[in-house]
């Protein structure tokens, strides 16, 4: 399996890369932790422009209709840029639910607007006990006479404060599974949504349903037939967060080794110190691990190949080792990667935020062991 960068794909990374330092600098990442919404409507027009939102988006809706492969090196990019905002909750999450459970009518309805940048869509799956599979799922869609009601409330939302519509994952029968999806205005009547303090600073929010009706043409794809869908949303969006966990560890690298060339200590920079050197290629070894691990999960995801395995071995791993590299990064820079001023702490804040997303380490674990057989 060739996991290099085709021409395209190396055309994509260095654009992306361009794109985001110009666009992304520090003082715009720490200037949205600070702002309500956490983004901006012009950085997400531009990105509109560059035709990221509609990356994945088949042509015949609007979109440049590439592959997995393609939006995984984009989205390591967004990682070591920090890039803030409903990005991967519209395009990896809400908006390929969309795509793999919506009719016909509703991914003409919906993926052009989303291509475009004119609509932001979230996924709402996890509940109070924070779990990732079916058996979390207890918000409930009732029959009615026009549709279906919706009561129950969902918890670590991702921007559902600024999103148009919500993809809520409810409960329509009795056995673990049987779970369909709805598209649900954010407007509705009866939703409300509270955001939460994250240590991230991400934008993440409880959103309760309390007799929300929706019509029979809110149900995407067939009733009880949606959990198919949420699996490879979260396959999808689990290899996307390790991405972002590769990019954002390779800038602690950059940042760590730069660091360590500069400052001077007993009157040498401290980078010629043995345990210095140790920790810089440990961290470099770490990045480039997760980087071959995570691509080769995208590999088979985006080969339309069974990736259960190689999903959660490369959630397993990545997650414990950004948290790794981000230690060793502090390490290395001393008390001054604690500080606000510093951007150290930007990655460490986001590496625990992103370890437990889609599961932490422990649940996949256990997946990897279900794999094997044992």
């Amino acid at each position: 399996m060739d996991l290099g960068l085709n021409e395209a794909q190396q055309m994509l990374q260095n654009s992306a890369r361009e794109f985001l330092e110009a666009e992304c600098p520090d003082t715009y990442v720490r200037a949205m932790e600070e702002d309500e919404r956490g983004y901006t409507p012009e950085m997400w027009a531009k990105m509109a422009e560059q035709g990221w939102l509609g990356l994945t988006i088949p042509e015949r809706y609007g979109g440049v209709g590439l592959g997995f492969m393609d939006l995984t090196v984009l989205v390591e990019e967004m990682g070591g840029a920090l890039l803030p905002g409903p990005f991967f909750s519209t395009v990896v999450m809400g908006g390929q639910a969309i795509q793999l459970a919506g009719s016909d009518e509703q991914k003409a309805e919906f993926l052009p607007r989303i291509a475009e940048g004119q609509i932001i869509v979230t996924l709402a799956l996890t509940e109070p006990s924070g779990r990732w599979d079916a058996a979390g799922v207890e918000v409930t869609a009732s029959p009615s006479a026009d549709g279906f009601v919706i009561n129950g409330a969902k918890l670590y939302v991702p921007n559902a404060h600024v999103s148009d519509y919500l993809v809520v994952a409810a409960r329509t029968g009795e056995a673990e599974t049987d779970i369909s999806l709805f598209i649900v205005a954010r407007s509705a009547s009866g939703v409300s949504q509270t955001l939460l303090k994250t240590i991230a600073s991400d934008r993440q929010s409880e959103v309760v349903f309390e007799n929300v009706a929706v019509p029979a043409s809110a149900l995407l794809g067939e009733l009880s037939g949606g959990w198919d869908a949420v699996e490879s949303v979260l396959q999808w969006g689990a290899i996307g967060k390790c991405a972002e966990m590769v990019g954002g560890g390779r800038q602690v690298l950059d940042m760590t080794v730069d660091y360590a060339k500069e400052r001077v200590q007993f009157g040498r920079p401290i980078g010629s110190f043995q345990a210095i050197q140790h920790h810089c290629a440990d961290i470099a070894t770490e990045v480039d691990a997760s980087r071959h691990i995570t691509f080769q999960a995208a590999a088979r995801l985006n080969d339309g190949l069974d990736a259960t395995r190689e999903v959660a071995m490369a959630k397993a791993w990545v997650s414990d080792s950004y948290r790794r590299v981000c230690a060793l990064g502090h390490q290395c820079h001393g008390a001054i990667g604690f500080t606000k001023e510093h951007n150290m702490q930007l990655y460490s804040r986001r590496a625990k935020a992103a370890e437990l997303m889609f599961g932490d380490s422990d649940v996949h674990l256990e997946a990897v062991a279900d794999a094997i057989g044992l």
